[in-house]
This record gives structure tokens, sequence and C-alpha cells, in this order.
């Protein structure tokens, strides 16, 4: 179990570190930026809906405000024929134009109250966008200090691990190099006590023998001739 666990901590600890790879706090910040200009935006879209449909509204009044008018002089003209009965039909008409009206206003009137909550509210938003804009760039030229320092220091601690490791290279020469001078002078000791031969020192001796002897030799061929000559004299005289 704890051999998993501690495979799981690694998974988890690696896992996570790829995640903050990914999660770029700039890419972040700017989908966030993105997606609240598409709040408004479509809000903008709303609020354009709402102000057209209340110019709907409010032609449709109007319109029906000029039938009114046309009515009433219909009706006027008709009391002027002795037409009661025409004047009143005009009139019954104007009077379900002037309640159509009203409920005309009173849809007008709530499309309006519509139209100030999202107005309200665009501005709302837009205010905090803006605000969310300056804040925006302010973390991200924190994160990108932030970001350059750690690299530096990542860089520095490269360094510092590179001469760490450069440091204890050289320990390990100069400990073999002081392991073989200590070799070296073990062996000087040996062969002046005799425990060791010098092969070389022997051989430069040997050398030095043989050349005595061809001198001793030379001076003894010379010392008879000098006798010969000697003897040679003496038996003359």
């Amino acid at each position: 179990m704890g051999l998993l666990n501690r495979f799981h901590s690694i998974f988890k600890a690696k896992a996570h570190s790829v995640a903050d790879r990914f999660e770029d706090p700039n890419e972040m910040l700017n989908y966030s930026f993105e997606k609240q200009h598409e709040l408004i935006n479509k809000l903008r879209r709303d609020i354009t809906q709402v102000v057209t449909s209340k110019k709907r509204l409010e032609m449709q009044k109007a319109k029906l405000s000029t039938n009114i008018d046309t009515l009433e002089q219909q009706a006027r003209r008709s009391l002027e024929s002795n037409r009661e009965d025409l004047a009143r039909v005009a009139l019954e008409r104007k009077n379900m134009l002037i309640t159509q009206i009203k409920e005309l206003e009173r849809h007008i009137g709530d499309v309006e109250k519509e139209q100030i909550k999202l107005e309200n509210a665009e501005r709302r938003l837009s205010t905090k966008i803006d605000e969310f804009k300056t804040r925006k760039e302010m973390i991200k030229a924190q994160y990108s200090a932030a970001e350059a320092q750690v690299k530096i220091k990542e860089n520095v601690t490269g360094i510092s691990e590179e001469m760490n490791d450069l440091g204890m290279v050289l320990n390990r020469v100069e400990e073999k190099t002081e392991n073989m001078k200590a070799k070296a002078s073990a062996l000087d000791e040996m062969v002046d006590s005799g425990v060791l031969t010098d092969v070389t020192q022997s051989y430069s001796s040997g050398s030095t023998d043989i050349d005595q002897e061809l001198d001793k030799v030379s001076l003894d061929s010379s010392v008879d001739q000098e006798l010969t000559k000697l003897k040679a004299q003496i038996g003359k005289t």
C-alpha cells in the first residue's frame, strides 16, 4: 500500500504539473474577457429587440390615434347629415380603438420597464468589463514579471547545481591525484628499503661496471705496450 500510495502521489504531482502548463493565465484571462464581451453583446441585442418591439407598439398606437381622429370626423359629419346611426357606429369604433390604445400603452410601459432594466444591466456589466480589463492587464503584467523571475531563479539554480557537480568532479580528481602521489611515494620508499628493485637503476649500474672493465682493459694494454717499449730501449743500451 505504501508503494502504491507513493506512485499515486507522484502521478498526481505530475498531473498537476502538466495541468499548470496547459492553464496559461494569459489565455484564461483572455478567454474570460471574450466571454464577458459575448455576454454584453447578447445583452445589447436583447435591448435592440426590446426597443424594436416598443417602436412597433408605438407605431400601432399612432396609427390607432389617427383612426380615432378619422372616426370623430366621420361621427361629426354623420350628425350634420342627420345620420345619428352612422355617428353612433363611428363613436363605438372610436371607443374600441381607445381601449386598444390603452392596452398598447400598458404594453409599451411594460416594454419600457424591461428596456430600462436591460440598459441598467448593460451599464453595470460594461463597467465591470472595463474594470476587469484593467485588472486583467495588471495581472498579466504581474504574471509575466513573476514568470521571468522564476525563470531567472531556475537558471541560477541550474547553474548552482552544475557548479556543485563540477565541484564534486574536481574533488574526485584531486582525491585520485593525491592517492596516485601517495602510491608513488610508497613505491619509492619500498625501492629505497630494498623491498623492491629498481630495474632502471640496476640496468644503469650494470652499464657502469662494464664501462669500468673496458677502461681497465684499455689501461692494462697501454701499460703493456709501454713496458715492451721500455724493455726494447733498455736492451739496445
